[in-house]
């Protein structure tokens, strides 16, 4: 940083108790209060370059009345900068202690109009040509202003400090010549030759929140930047000044956070939500769950909390599992983690899609969305169900949240539903009832069925489901490979080409057809009767079954015994087409001889 040194002299101020004085051979003849401090001055070193003294001195009746000065800005130590400048002792100014200094100077008239080259003059100087030209100072100056508010703002100092760090902000990247800090991890200046897109992030998120709104919302307005570059500067800021915000388990409560601590991380925390761009992709979709987590305990408004749960669900595909997982802050919940948090999230997303496309099924992107949140939610069961205090029914509601178009398979859902078994050992019937309620059998894919199967956690009646989907898939399996085999027979068979024998006429494959069409219907009609008889001894599935091996069978048999029959008269004709020839050639011979 850049600073400025005025005056000559060696400081000889001293301290006595409450008193500030100049070692001198000459006795002070004027003395100033400052709130509890007292100054033994000169006024031949003073007055000339302090219009206000000046005047002051001039209207006080007598020498040994002290003159306040209690609404000095900067209170002792900016006005015992411009004593001393009056004194010619030897002074550093920085980007520090300016804003003090030249709010002071101004109170005390310290102008070019009392003595040329004055105090307010250099400084005015110093700040234009060496503070607002360099990024640090400009920022280091903007800070003090907070202590200064008023005065800064009235001065200018504020809005000129804004104007030149939004100036520099804006600057290309590879045009940054200035020291700026960046020490994100795995980042090396010496391995990157290049400025790095958010190099101003860090040094801005010094600023008090007001401040860093007032440089985000001028930035947002040029339209320059990226939104995802304004969200990762509030990302930054968040992770520097909201405690709990970057790690899992955290110190931050309510019990441990004064009212007033509260106050301003509330206030930090709902601004920041504000300035939130509305671009999709701006911050991620773990910060948002981050900074929702925190919400509840620093009391945020409704508003804040309801905007967070909406642009946490719009996103909550790209979320992970570590992103869900936070320490719950009720005081009436047992369980470790949030639960509730997730469940409000994942329901604000299943309206969120319903509302944009209510012919979601249609829409592949869609669903691909609601299925990637579904294999989300499924993840993170698996997590929660090592919980010991986590509920059946807090543990069922949120895996009956996810839609069913949101789990092509239930192979994850299972495992989430083996690890709360065997965490939780002693529920009851009906909680492992409740339990395995959820879980589709015929989701599973035959591995982990086949593990389901001899699962000794799994209640009896699920188990017994898995048998009977399995046995009834085995023979659906066999019913469907008979019946392809005679259909792919049938298919043969209409694929011989019709001949036509000596005298025109079509041959026996067209017969064929029909006579397998005749077998066909008789064999239904066979069928159906034997369906009426056997009704009370057998289920419908089953009658099916047995029905349909009857068919493959007899439908075998009958073609067969067509195909035979078929082979034998073309035989015939072709040994009967071959005499025929044969005597006709002979017939012939004998005509020609003759």
């Amino acid at each position: 940083m850049k600073f400025m040194k005025l005056g000559t002299r060696p400081d000889t101020f001293y301290t006595e108790q409450a008193t500030r004085g100049v070692v001198s051979d000459i006795p002070a003849d004027l003395v100033i209060k400052i709130n509890d401090t007292t100054y033994l001055l000169h006024k031949f070193s003073l007055l000339p370059k302090c219009g206000l003294l000046q005047r002051l001195s001039d209207s006080s009746d007598s020498e040994n009345v002290p003159l306040e000065l209690h609404d000095m800005p900067g209170e002792p130590d900016a006005f015992e900068l411009c004593a001393k400048f009056c004194y010619g002792v030897s002074i550093n100014i920085s980007a520090h202690n300016f804003v003090p200094a030249l709010c002071a100077a101004k109170l005390l008239q310290m102008n070019e109009s009392i003595e040329k080259g004055n105090f307010v003059g250099k400084l005015e100087s110093f700040f234009g040509s060496c503070i607002l030209e360099g990024w640090k100072d400009s920022i280091a100056t903007l800070q003090a202003t907070d202590k200064l508010p008023e005065w800064s703002e009235n001065l200018g100092i504020t809005r000129k400090c804004i104007d030149s760090i939004i100036e520099k902000i804006l600057t290309p990247p590879p045009q940054v010549k200035w020291s700026y800090t960046y020490t994100r991890p795995g980042y090396t200046r010496k391995q990157h030759h290049s400025v790095p897109k958010d190099w101003w992030t860090e040094d801005v998120s010094d600023l008090n929140i007001d401040l860093f709104r007032c440089i985000i919302m001028a930035i947002r307005s040029t339209y320059v930047l990226p939104p995802q570059l304004i969200g990762e500067a509030l990302h930054v800021y968040a992770c520097k000044w909201l405690p709990g915000i970057t790690k899992l388990k955290s110190s931050f409560s309510s019990a441990t956070q004064t009212e007033e601590s509260k106050a301003v991380n509330r206030k930090i925390l709902e601004t920041i939500v504000s300035m939130i761009p509305a671009d999709r992709g701006s911050v991620s979709a773990g910060f948002l769950l981050r900074l929702l987590s925190i919400s509840s305990p620093l009391g945020v408004s409704p508003m804040t909390k309801t905007e967070l749960i909406k642009r946490a669900s719009i996103q909550f595909e790209e979320a992970t599992v570590s992103d869900l997982l936070y320490p719950s802050t009720s005081s009436l919940d047992q369980n470790f983690y949030d639960t509730e948090l997730v469940l409000a999230v994942l329901e604000s997303f299943l309206k969120f899609w319903k509302r944009i496309s209510p012919g979601a099924v249609d829409n592949r992107h869609l669903i691909k969305s609601i299925r990637n949140v579904g294999k989300l939610i499924d993840s993170y069961l698996q997590v929660v169900a090592r919980d010991d205090n986590m509920p059946v029914s807090k543990f069922v509601s949120l895996a009956e949240t996810v839609p069913a178009i949101g789990r092509l398979e239930h192979d994850d859902l299972y495992q989430a539903i083996n690890i709360y078994l065997k965490v939780h050992p002693d529920l009851s019937k009906a909680e492992k009832k409740r339990l395995c309620g959820i879980l589709e059998c015929q989701r599973l894919t035959p591995e982990v069925r086949a593990h389901a199967v001899k699962n000794e956690f799994l209640p009896l009646r699920t188990v017994v489901q898995l048998l009977y989907f399995e046995q009834e898939k085995d023979s659906k399996a066999t019913t469907s490979s008979k019946l392809q085999k005679s259909h792919d027979l049938l298919l043969g068979a209409k694929k011989r080409p019709a001949t036509r024998d000596s005298h025109g006429k079509r041959s026996l494959v067209n017969k064929e057809e029909f006579k397998r069409e005749e077998v066909t219907r008789r064999t239904s009609h066979a069928e159906g009767r034997e369906k009426g008889q056997h009704k009370t001894k057998r289920s419908d599935g089953k009658l099916a079954l047995d029905l349909e091996r009857k068919m493959v069978i007899r439908g075998d048999t009958e073609e067969a015994k067509e195909e035979r029959m078929s082979s034998t008269k073309l035989d015939l004709d072709s040994k009967k087409n071959i005499q025929r020839a044969r005597c006709k050639k002979s017939e012939h011979g004998r005509e020609k001889g003759r």
